[in-house]
């Protein structure tokens, strides 16, 4: 009795074990890839699940979601025989479970491994600074290698990216330097060329205002020159007007001979023929004043023989049967002839 008890607790408790291990519960994300009696059988895709107990078994359980792997620094050697630091970063997704199964062993360290030899073999026929300025170019060129491999694996790469790319430190000393002197260079140019705008500028601004100032003393020559010609217009046609006769002429010589001679530098005064006749003018005027009728105290001046000149004024002519000079030739009207002239000296008033 007791005997079988204890064997019906006994499969009671394997049958138990056995229902416990035939229910399997896959998470979201993930598949598990069974296999019967060690040959692979199929996928387990997300849900609760029920194995054959003892037969089936679940070999792995595989991440199907986008995975990211930063892999260490490499020392890379580039063309010109420098060796960089290389960073990079993995973006990959298993989209085969049974082939990153079956096929790789490890399939992360495969791509680790693939990741150095590659971007070793890009980098090697690339000088340094076109390392450092072609990320994209490598990140491609990575990614295309990459993903044409890891296909057999089940496995595609997304995107490569290379996270920091470090040269020596003897190269960033002489790279920073370069670049101090190149921003230097640049602000030298910047400057210069500055400073040649601006004197651009100033010339045009002084040559504008030059043009400006011409053209205003030009106007202003223009219109003193037409203001000049109206003023000599008006006088001209107000003496026209006037009849003006050449004893009035005469008298506005005499008016204006002392602004002639003004000035205390004028020690020799240059007195043209014309004075002389507006001088008889004018004498020949006032004796007609003076010897028209009801102007008394006019008496006639007389001569040096005693004889009295007449009162009208007139020069007493050659006498009776008496020649003019023969050595002096008769005085033309209106002539001006330097030897006409009288001269006259102010230090011998």
């Amino acid at each position: 009795m007791v005997a079988t008890i204890v064997v019906l607790v006994v499969i009671a408790a394997v049958i138990a074990v056995s229902l416990f291990q035939s229910v399997r519960i896959v998470g979201q994300g993930t598949v598990a890839v069974i296999e019967r009696f060690g040959r692979y059988t199929r996928t387990l895709t997300p849900g609760l699940r029920i194995l054959m107990p003892v037969v089936d078994r679940v070999r792995a359980i595989i991440d199907v979601r986008e995975q990211v792997v930063p892999f260490p620094p490499q020392p890379v050697i580039t063309q010109d025989n420098l060796t960089v630091s290389i960073d990079t970063v993995i973006y990959f997704q298993v989209t085969d479970a049974r082939a990153a199964v079956y096929q790789i062993t490890n399939y992360i360290q495969a791509i680790e491994q693939l990741t150095v030899t590659t971007l070793r073999n890009i980098v090697g026929g690339m000088d340094l600074e076109r390392t450092l300025t072609s990320r994209d170019y490598i990140n491609n060129e990575l990614r295309g290698v990459l993903d044409q491999v890891t296909g057999n694996w089940g496995i595609r790469v997304s995107r490569v990216e290379l996270k920091a790319v470090e040269p020596p430190a003897s190269i960033q000393d002489s790279m920073e330097k370069q670049m101090r002197a190149d921003r230097d260079r640049r602000a030298a140019i910047l400057s210069a060329e500055g400073f040649k705008q601006s004197q651009i500028l100033t010339a045009e601004g002084e040559k504008q205002a030059a043009v400006l100032r011409a053209e205003g003393e030009a106007k202003a020559r223009a219109l003193q020159a037409e203001g000049e010609a109206a003023a000599i217009r008006k006088v001209f046609e107000a003496i026209h007007e006037g009849n003006a006769d050449n004893q009035v002429m005469a008298y506005q010589y005499l008016q204006q001979l002392p602004k002639i001679a003004a000035g205390d530098s004028n020690k020799l005064w240059i007195i043209p023929s014309e004075f002389g006749k507006a001088l008889e003018s004018v004498g020949g005027a006032l004796g007609r004043v003076g010897s028209m009728p009801g102007m008394p105290g006019m008496p006639a001046a007389p001569a040096a023989n005693g004889n009295p000149l007449p009162a009208t004024g007139d020069a007493p002519g050659p006498a009776a049967g008496q020649q003019p000079r023969a050595d002096r030739p008769p005085r033309q009207r209106g002539s001006s002839s330097p030897a006409d002239d009288v001269f006259f000296n102010q230090d011998d008033d």
